[in-house]
């Protein structure tokens, strides 16, 4: 019994011994050129790493790796004395030229949608160059640092080239998220509260959008176009309809809001499509919600133009709505079961429609061959008949 004990706990030892070298994915790295870094850390995010050596004077020797990488992208590592953000970056940029040569620069970031121009940085930068080998790109360079800073305010980002000019960087997903700070005396790496906020307001501006535009407007239409068919749910619907619309429309609104202050917060990250159906929706939500202020009376010769007018916006209103979600998903890159859930509701949304709509032609149909019924007894029983009594009287 000992035995087997004593064997499960080996077992448990190995494998945490393998689960740590797993994780400590830099620390096993071995540079081929034999340097030798006595402190490195995995970035959470694009497939990079950072090895360092750091002295106290503040020098600090630097190798920073991105694997996983073709020869028509460009690579970048920084450090922001001033700020958490990309802005103010003093960045190290690497790609390989046309010819096959590595080219290494230095390029201060002093807007956003930066073309990467060469430029010299705040502190001193030597010993710069870069190597391309294996789908991985490394940046050695050695930095000085005259107020002897500990924790940095890093930033690593990569995008595609044309030619040899360096593109715009993607500016959704994997790219805004790569930034973080960094204690060159722990060796910890963390995350800047910045983005961490940031990616909560974008989750409650997706959670309020998806629920009011997405869902809500949708099942309001729904309530509007079938229950009024059923005469025993008149005017039930009218108000379902009208609660559902105006609460859509209120949560709605804080969403849109949301967005407009992710938006004023981040000037460089645009997303236009998206943007511009949101104050579409905006102006239609708010339309109609005024347009029921003026709404006719039932029997009033404008009336049916009001209503053409209120059904046409009210399915533009649910189209872009679900467009609009879409684009939005695809910009937070949730996981793949936030898009399949909202998949799922669309689809039964749409199936619902698709039941009642059948369901509402058949009562229609059927309400008018009863009324066409009653019309042609109500003609024999009336002038029909009473000329058969006028005959048979004169007969």
């Amino acid at each position: 019994m000992a035995s087997m004990v004593e064997l499960a706990l080996y077992l448990c030892l190995f494998m945490c011994l393998i689960l740590t070298c797993y994780a400590q994915t830099c620390a096993k790295y071995a540079f081929s050129s034999n340097r030798v870094f006595k402190s490195c850390t995995d970035l959470p995010v694009l497939n990079s790493f950072l090895h360092y050596n750091y002295d106290v004077s503040g020098k600090l020797e630097i190798a920073y790796r991105h694997t996983g990488i073709t020869s028509s992208r460009w690579i970048a590592w920084a450090i922001n004395p001033t700020s958490k953000a990309m802005v103010g970056s003093q960045a190290l940029v690497a790609y390989q030229l046309s010819d096959g040569s590595m080219r290494a620069y230095t390029s201060p970031i002093t807007q956003y949608q930066t073309q990467l121009q060469e430029g010299e940085l705040s502190f001193d930068v030597s010993d710069l160059s870069a190597t391309y080998s294996n789908n991985e790109i490394i940046i050695f360079a050695t930095l000085g640092f005259p107020n002897n800073d500990t924790t940095l305010n890093q930033v690593w980002q990569e995008g595609a080239m044309s030619g040899n000019t360096p593109q715009m960087h993607a500016t959704s997903g994997p790219n805004v998220q790569s930034l973080g700070t960094l204690n060159l005396l722990s060796g910890q790496a963390g995350t800047i509260g910045g983005r961490t906020s940031t990616q909560r307001k974008q989750n409650i501006h997706g959670v309020l959008n998806a629920v009011s535009w997405g869902i809500l407007m949708p099942l309001g239409a729904i309530i509007a176009r079938y229950l009024k068919v059923f005469k025993s749910a008149d005017p039930a619907w009218f108000y379902l309809h009208a609660s559902c619309q105006f609460s859509a429309y209120v949560v709605g609104v804080a969403g849109w809001s949301t967005g407009l202050k992710l938006g004023s917060e981040s000037p460089g990250i645009q997303y236009d499509a998206h943007r511009t159906i949101g104050i579409i929706l905006f102006c239609l939500g708010t339309l109609q919600v005024f347009a029921l202020l003026v709404r006719p009376k039932p029997d009033h010769k404008y009336r049916v133009y009001w209503n053409m007018y209120h059904h046409l916006v009210g399915y533009t209103v649910v189209i872009l709505s679900v467009i609009n979600i879409f684009k939005g998903l695809d910009i937070l890159e949730p996981e793949k079961k936030w898009k399949n859930a909202y998949i799922g509701v669309v689809i039964a949304l749409a199936c619902s429609g698709v039941v009642l709509e059948a369901h509402t032609w058949f009562l229609v149909q059927r309400r008018k061959r009863s009324e066409s019924a009653g019309k042609m007894s109500h003609g024999i029983n009336g002038a029909h008949g009473n000329g058969v009594n006028a005959h048979t009287a004169n007969c």
